[in-house]
């Protein structure tokens, strides 16, 4: 017989909600300033606890930004994986992950914001790296098979092509943030399919291979 759960006692609740409260005032900075331009003192500020309460619970800005990091990459992690069928046809995958990018960047911006910063890597530890890892493979090798099948262009690797994808993504989000573009599904939409069309072999909507539609129309074979 399983053993009945235990409790949660009071010292632990507040516990936790400590560590949240932290966690959620150090993610505000490390998205407002960059690692760099944080301090563990305005961590502290922000968040209202003493020193004592912060460094019992992170020994160093380091072990704290990991943290931060690892909440926010599983946060996406589960946003992207959880009720996703690997089996749906490559443009209909395709679509669903962008929509889910989407919607995390719009119900968690600070997390996006954050983990769109690209001074991560100095600073990410053994599990970070594991995690970071965890997030991309499957992308990668959905790719991979992509390209396997005849559905992706062969000659541009699989990671370029989720380079591509990602920084034109980010870059969108990053505009609007800035103001220099105001979007809405039409325009996400839009730019889904234009990423997709950079690599498809074929467009799902007009059957011609992209090679042939890229001649000049008198060069073009008769369809």
């Amino acid at each position: 017989m399983p053993a009945a759960p235990q409790p949660v006692s009071a010292s632990d609740s507040r516990r936790e909600a400590l560590i949240g409260r932290i966690l959620e005032a150090a993610l505000e900075l490390f998205a407002e300033r960059g690692y760099h331009g944080t301090s563990v003192p305005s961590v502290m500020d922000r968040a209202g606890v003493g020193g004592g309460s912060l460094y019992r619970l992170f020994e160093s800005k380091e072990v704290l930004v990991n943290a931060v990091f690892r909440d926010a990459k599983g946060r996406l992690e589960r946003a992207l994986r959880d009720g996703v069928d690997a089996r749906l046809p490559p443009r209909v995958l395709f679509d669903e992950l962008w929509a889910r990018l989407t919607a995390f960047a719009r119900a968690e911006p600070l997390r996006f914001r954050f983990l769109e910063l690209q001074d991560h890597a100095p600073y990410l530890d053994g599990e970070s790296r594991q995690l970071e890892l965890a997030v991309l493979a499957p992308m990668l090798l959905a790719c991979m098979d992509f390209q396997r099948r005849g559905v992706f262009r062969s000659d541009v690797e699989a990671p370029t092509v989720m380079a591509f994808v990602w920084g034109a993504f980010v870059g969108l989000v990053k505009s609007e943030r800035l103001g220099y573009v105001k979007l809405g599904p039409p325009a996400f939409d839009a730019a889904r399919d234009a990423c997709w069309r950079a690599f498809a072999l074929a467009d799902p909507i007009d059957p011609a291979p992209l090679e042939e539609k890229r001649r000049p129309s008198w060069k073009r074979r008769p369809r």
